[in-house]
């Protein structure tokens, strides 16, 4: 009876407001389920993470942790170091070597953030003073004198790096971050191969 009375438009609207009314009430328990063992991380401004990607909320082990918190302080000094290279080292290849390693290693640290907070893990912002005062170190040498210390540095980590990676590629036991591991360690090996021909070649 009211339709009668009733503009187009303004029926248009109800009929929607309805709809969607109905749907909301009949669909609540699967539209509004949280998934209680699974988290999924969106990528933002700040993040390289891919979007959508769903990690398991199992808590990590000790190893497992103690992996997580010694990947994501190299992740951190890499970074660092990366931009120091760019900024005080002479040979173009290690100023070129110091910038993939800001780009590779701060997009593996904002995935492995993002692993972390997934599992209920904080993970410190900041480097352990002895990593700090190396940085520090780093920031007086010039030329020459940073990109051999600079480069002997990065074979040397990275040869620790891919160790590591290769025993949780293989190890660990929370899955997502073996897989996390067996992802990121293609690009810690080439890294490392680059890291060697630039030290023979700078000698």
């Amino acid at each position: 009876m009211k339709k009668t009375f009733v503009l187009p438009m303004l029926l248009a609207s109800a009929l929607f407001v309805s709809c969607n009314g109905d749907d909301s009430s009949s669909s609540s328990t699967s539209d509004t389920t949280v998934t209680t063992n699974t988290t999924t991380v969106n990528a933002d401004t700040t993040s390289t993470a891919p979007a959508g990607t769903t990690y398991s909320s199992t808590p990590l082990g000790e190893a497992d942790m103690a992996f997580v918190q010694k990947a994501a302080m190299g992740g951190m000094m890499e970074v660092q170091a990366g931009n120091l290279a760019q900024s005080n080292g002479a040979h173009d290849r290690v100023k070129a070597f110091g910038s993939m390693m800001v780009r590779d290693h701060q997009a593996a640290n904002d995935e492995l953030m993002n692993l972390a907070r997934a599992k209920g893990m904080t993970l410190s912002d900041s480097m352990d003073k002895k990593t700090q005062d190396h940085m520090m170190a780093m920031q007086k040498m010039q030329g020459k004198a940073f990109d051999k210390h600079y480069i002997g540095m990065m074979v040397e980590d990275h040869n620790k790096d891919v160790a590591e990676f290769e025993k949780a590629a293989n190890g660990a036991m929370d899955a997502d971050l073996k897989a996390w591991a067996a992802k990121t360690l293609p690009t810690l090996k080439m890294h490392q191969d680059s890291a060697k021909a630039i030290n023979s070649a700078i000698k």
